[in-house]
């Protein structure tokens, strides 16, 4: 089969790869529809991760049933699935407390496992015609056939839970006050969640015009950190006070105000003082135990200069980590279904298979309005 093969940092190809095979009664093989381009690749794709030449990328995956291990009970060939990034096995401690994205079973020694991403298993990526999917019948969200909803349901792999993900982390109640700061695909899906929960107030904070303006569009109120301290320019509309709440959607190669250089606390350290004392703060940017491009030695290590006096005595509480997305993707399928939620509104560009590298390359440098790709492996769709 075709897939998206990482060969060195800035070059992915399309080459011939092994097909999946079923290994265990319960998996299911799927055709690949549609496959998202997801921010956290680019960590690997730059080289800023530990990943080896070969992996197959591609964690955000959607398809139609092809082929059904002896051991499957809930899905039949032609069935239309999206799987969660998290591979799980549904029966471990963590995934009992609902837990999917921390699963203990699925990749020994570590909790947590994903397709196509490293030091999360061995599970081969769905930037490719098709994919395994392991524990099937726990990890396939089955989807009403046919195509509507397309661009909208492959999102539920990862983006729109993990924006949704930070809004829970942070605990946004109706009528609050939210500041979300990053524009990009999991900012924009943290800002319409915190919407969707009913806040009074979201702030979006990022410095590129078209993502600001994006936001703007959803009802997100847009606030450019290369004109003054974000901060300030929510407590000038907040009475002074802050935020309830406060959602990054940035991560570890956040940028200095200037944009010069990357500078990983800033966002953690500007959220604390954006968020008034005993609001909450909801993490779902990605931080790593290890960054070979980390801007100094700590960085380099995962160890970050974080403002814990000041987060302490303003008496905020954190909550961090990956995406559970199984906690989540059934009622945000429903919430489409419903005419409710529209989460493809980040959708910038769906393109065929083989013009990955060129998406990727685009992607990393922002350029040509890329925010956002979805890849139709088996489609010739004009660029």
């Amino acid at each position: 089969m075709k897939a998206v093969v990482y060969e060195r940092p800035f070059s992915v190809t399309v080459k011939d790869v092994d097909d999946p095979q079923i290994q265990h009664p319960n998996d299911v093989l799927v055709r690949v529809t549609s496959t998202a381009i997801c921010g956290s690749d680019l960590h690997m794709y730059e080289g800023r991760t530990a990943a080896e030449p070969g992996i197959v990328f591609g964690h955000e995956n959607l398809g139609v049933v092809e082929e059904v291990g002896s051991g499957v009970t809930s899905l039949s060939v032609g069935d239309r699935v999206v799987m969660p990034f998290n591979v799980a096995c549904g029966f471990c401690k963590n995934c009992l407390a609902e837990k999917t994205g921390y699963c203990l079973t699925v990749n020994p020694g570590f909790a947590g496992g994903a397709y196509g991403y490293v030091a999360m298993g061995p599970f081969v990526g769905g930037q490719a015609e098709r994919l395994r999917v392991p524990f099937a019948d726990f990890n396939c969200l089955k989807l009403p056939p046919g195509e509507e909803h397309e661009t909208d349901f492959v999102l539920l792999a990862d983006i729109f839970p993990t924006g949704y993900h930070g809004c829970e982390l942070a605990e946004v109640s109706p009528g609050e006050s939210v500041a979300v700061f990053g524009a990009g695909p999991v900012g924009l899906m943290a800002a319409y969640s915190a919407l969707l929960r009913g806040a009074a107030k979201v702030f979006s904070v990022d410095r590129v015009p078209e993502r600001l303006a994006k936001a703007e569009e959803i009802g997100a109120i847009p606030i450019d950190f290369t004109q003054g301290d974000p901060s300030e320019q929510i407590k000038e509309q907040t009475d002074g006070e802050g935020t309830d709440k406060g959602v990054d959607a940035v991560g570890y190669q956040a940028q200095a105000r200037d944009a010069s250089h990357e500078e990983p606390a800033v966002v953690l350290n500007t959220l604390v003082e954006t968020v008034r004392p005993t609001g909450k703060l909801g993490i779902p940017g990605l931080y790593v135990p290890s960054d070979p491009g980390g801007p100094d030695e700590h960085a380099k290590h995962g160890q970050l200069l974080v403002s814990i006096g000041r987060m302490f005595e303003k008496g905020q509480q954190m909550g961090t980590g990956q995406c559970n997305v199984k906690r989540y993707n059934r009622q945000l399928r429903d919430l489409i279904i419903a005419g409710r939620a529209k989460p493809s509104f980040v959708v910038s560009h769906e393109l065929p298979l083989d013009q990955a590298p060129q998406a990727y390359e685009k992607f990393d440098k922002r350029i040509e309005g890329y925010t956002k790709v979805v890849l139709h492996p088996g489609h010739a769709l004009a660029a």
